[in-house]
């Protein structure tokens, strides 16, 4: 008998491998989303339609449903969490949660990589607004862990059985934000890579998306613990140098950096996108549990970001602020 499966989501990024997973394997897939995301659904894939913020939109959208698996794509603040978790007792078989390596960066006194026992402690004080992008991401973070938090609560009281997965910077070819385009367009105008002078400090671990897809429908099998809290991560801790490697290398072009200072890209508003993978919210997180719990084995990083290589590529990517970049390497 097939499982009836909801992805909150669905449609972006990740969402569409997701929901072909779950097809191949036979389920019998719903998504939850807005409907604002380019493109249709696969064929037998029915679509509901509600904003997973307004809650009396996916109260009635879900009104009488109940599932053997939900994944949620979307989940970011602790008020959507307790309404999930209020609309779904009783009818989710299994809950997965798409969390963050973002909740051990709001943290004091730790040290990567990160483990899943490094989540409980206190947390650093709020940045000013004025600091943006500190802001943003520590907000983010915070966020992400009130949902995380609502959803234990929900375990302990009623059994909820949510497993929460938590990953770091993912690379597919259907990353919205244009990471990895971002390198691959500035690889073939032949210049260097601006980045940060202190790049060498920071080690990259990053994953795979097909790996995030394989974790989560293992995160949905009866013998995995409710209230689980994995981390899911590659395998290497690299250079940008080395993480790039490969990029350069499919693309038949040599990777050179140049070190500025991260104040001068700051203040010249060239970071992230002079080089998306050099921000210092940028977690690495240690994957032995995922392996030991859910048996992942994951995608070495030069199998797997070579065929990414033509999707950014064809992709594009805004290079406005190149000339700049290239003057302040010279």
């Amino acid at each position: 008998m097939s499982r009836s499966t909801l992805v909150i989501g669905g449609t972006r990024n990740l969402g569409p491998d997701l929901v072909a997973a779950l097809l191949a394997r036979g389920d019998r897939v719903t998504v939850l989303n807005r409907g604002l995301t380019p493109g249709e659904v696969p064929a037998g894939v029915e679509r509901l339609r509600a904003d997973r913020s307004d809650a009396a939109a996916l109260e009635a959208a879900l009104h009488g449903r109940g599932f053997d698996f939900v994944v949620d794509t979307t989940l970011y603040h602790g008020r959507d969490a307790r309404t999930i978790a209020r609309i779904l007792d009783g009818r989710a078989g299994r809950y997965v949660f798409w969390s963050t390596g973002q909740v051990y960066l709001v943290r004091t006194g730790l040290s990567r990589p990160y483990r899943e026992d490094d989540y409980q402690g206190p947390l650093m004080p709020e940045p000013a607004p004025s600091h943006a992008g500190d802001h943003d991401n520590w907000t983010y973070g915070v966020d992400k862990r009130a949902a995380e938090d609502v959803l234990r609560e929900a375990h302990a009281a009623r059994g909820f059985p949510y497993v929460a997965l938590r990953m770091p910077m993912i690379n597919s070819p259907r990353d919205h934000y244009g990471r990895l385009a971002g390198y691959v367009h500035r690889l073939l105008d032949g210049g260097p890579i601006v980045v940060p002078e202190d790049q060498d400090a920071l080690a990259l671990r990053h994953v795979f998306g097909g790996d995030v897809v394989v974790a989560t429908l293992r995160a949905g099998a009866p013998e995995i613990p409710a209230g689980s809290r994995v981390n899911i991560s590659q395998d290497e801790s690299l250079s940008l140098e080395a993480m790039l490697a490969p990029v350069g290398a499919a693309l038949g072009v040599p990777v050179r950096l140049a070190r500025v200072p991260r104040a001068e890209l700051d203040a010249q508003g060239l970071l992230p996108a002079c080089s998306p993978w050099s921000g210092l919210w940028m977690s690495v997180l240690a994957n032995e549990l995922s392996k030991a719990v859910l048996g992942m084995r994951y995608t070495p990083v030069a199998t797997y970001l070579p065929p990414l290589v033509e999707s950014a590529r064809r992709q594009g990517a805004d290079l406005r602020g190149r000339d700049l970049e290239l003057r302040l390497a010279t």
